[in-house]
């Protein structure tokens, strides 16, 4: 059985997680996005697998989508998004992933937007799982 109250406090966090990453990436704060745009593809995989009763562990969006095609579903459409999106999430908030400078110069207007349509792409993917 399907545990709707469980996804639902997921997904809701997922959607506002969104909502925030659209804020910084209109306010320039384009590392910041992208870190939140992987964290909400997290949050909607994890609801996802949470409402099937599932243990999700760790922050890969790339291993939480595996989980999925474990249980049958085909994630063909969600994979290439998630192996991006996993790319924004240690190098978009730590100085040290770079061999200089600070994440905030990695990160453009461009690189902001492909990650919130990627995040789109797996938040409305989930969303259609439930239906």
């Amino acid at each position: 059985m399907f545990d709707d109250d469980e996804y639902n406090r997921w997904m809701k966090e997922a959607d506002n997680t969104y909502k925030s990453a659209l804020i910084d990436k209109e306010n320039k704060f384009y590392n910041w996005c992208c870190f939140k745009c992987q964290q909400a593809a997290e949050f909607a995989l994890k609801g996802f697998l949470y409402g099937l009763g599932l243990t999700p562990f760790g922050d890969s969006l790339t291993k939480l989508i595996k989980d999925l095609k474990d249980q049958k579903y085909n994630i063909s459409e969600i994979l290439t998004p998630s192996k991006k999106l996993d790319l924004h999430y240690i190098p978009s908030r730590y100085p040290n992933a770079h061999s200089s400078g600070s994440p905030y110069e990695y990160h453009d207007e461009i690189i902001a937007k492909e990650a919130l349509e990627n995040t789109e792409i797996i938040i409305n993917f989930i969303k259609g799982l439930k239906k």
